[in-house]
């Protein structure tokens, strides 16, 4: 019997939202009207493989942030005794836009079809990662989906939650760059050729560092518009050279070699690549399975070809530890510890210590980087404001020389 998804109005005037299962919408309607709800809405759910479904799917995506909360809200409710179909009627009635809202309610119709939740998910990669339908599935496989989920949900709100540390890490450093920026053009283009050019009427020869900065600020002023055109084709070009899987081995070879970026970059990509594997080793799923999936989870590809190449090696009976260690990409203390689980037999624990002790790497790294650029702005935004006021201020002094 078909779903619906209907919005309607009680008796004293407030909205309510839900899913029903009926013959048809006239019956749905109706079914409303019996339930003492004025229906204004009513809209079939379509399952997630309809070929309508097909065609919109790429255009259903919802956020880290609102993926983190329906996780947990999912694994909450099944623990809870609850059944997928009841489940999703809640989430349905709890999303907070209407993208969550079809998204939800296609997995809803998919899995009501006969589709496990592992391959309905299938239909959206765009929104659940392998990692992601690779946890489902082996959670549907082995019984314990809810117990699955509550560690995936775990992961995911980790995930997000450094992703927002590191970006409100970097934030006042960006502020400060483009507010240097600004200052400083502003400076060059607009305040210095006024203010210099009262000293070149009194034929006054002006010093070098006047002369020189005057010189660059006629430079921006002819050629200003130009440099910005050039800035915005590179980012373009750049974007565009990326898409190139040899041009990204490379520039991410070069992320990797540079001091202090490289290292925190290795760090952050070893935590996720560390907490991938010991939710999937913890939850059943075989390691080698576990590596295969860990492969999407790294974003550079030096990195993630050393991943392939260790799953080729445990493919063939070597450890995993062995593995990971030969190619030299992964921090000696996280392949250390991977060989303590092996040895004793607590793999999933090891690895999610290694998967800690990295992001406290990560942690400490990002501080320690943000100390860095923090001040070095400011020396460069006060030497270059330094150079500008001195360049104005030394024609005045000589001038009062003269005058005395």
């Amino acid at each position: 019997m078909p779903g619906y998804q209907y919005t309607a109005y009680d008796i004293d005037g407030r909205e309510q939202r839900g899913v029903l299962e009926s013959d048809s919408p006239r019956l749905a309607r109706a079914t409303l009207r019996e339930q003492g709800l004025f229906p204004l809405d009513v809209t079939l759910i379509e399952a997630a493989n309809d070929a309508s479904a097909r065609q919109r799917r790429n255009r259903i995506r919802i956020g880290s942030g609102d993926l983190a909360r329906i996780t947990r809200q999912l694994a909450t409710l099944l623990g809870a005794g609850l059944t997928i179909e009841q489940t999703f009627n809640a989430l349905i009635e709890q999303a907070e836009t209407e993208n969550e809202r079809q998204l939800l309610a296609r997995l809803r119709g998919a899995v009501l079809e006969g589709q496990s939740l592992g391959g309905a998910l299938g239909a959206y990669p765009e929104t659940f990662s392998d990692l992601y339908r690779t946890l489902i599935s082996s959670g549907e496989a082995s019984g314990k989906l809810p117990e699955v989920l509550l560690r995936l949900a775990d992961y995911v709100e980790q995930q997000q939650a450094v992703r927002n540390q590191f970006i409100v890490a970097m934030i006042y450093p960006a502020i400060v760059m483009l507010v240097c920026v600004l200052v400083v053009t502003g400076l060059m283009i607009y305040v210095v050729p006024q203010v210099v050019g009262v000293f070149e009427t009194t034929k006054q020869t002006l010093p070098l560092i006047t002369r020189l900065l005057l010189g660059f600020s006629k430079f921006l002023q002819a050629t200003g518009i130009i440099w910005l055109v050039l800035l915005v084709g590179g980012i373009i070009a750049g974007r565009l050279a990326l898409r190139r899987e040899s041009i990204r081995r490379l520039w991410h070879a070069r992320l990797l070699s540079l001091p202090v970026l490289g290292r925190l970059i290795r760090a952050h990509q070893s935590s996720q690549l560390a907490a991938t594997l010991s939710i999937l080793v913890g939850s059943g799923v075989p390691v080698l399975t576990a590596l295969n999936a860990g492969v999407g989870v790294l974003g550079i590809l030096p990195m993630r070809d050393a991943l392939e190449r260790a799953a080729a090696a445990v493919r063939e009976g070597a450890g995993l530890s062995q593995s990971l260690g030969q190619s030299r990409q992964f921090p000696p203390v996280m392949v250390h510890l991977i060989a303590s689980g092996e040895a004793s037999g607590r793999l999933p624990q090891t690895l999610a210590t290694a998967a800690f002790q990295q992001q406290r790497d990560v942690d400490t790294r990002t501080a320690a980087l943000a100390a860095i650029i923090e001040p070095l702005m400011i020396l460069v935004m006060g030497v270059v404001v330094l150079t500008i006021v001195l360049a104005v201020l030394l024609p005045i002094f000589e001038l009062n020389s003269l005058v005395r």
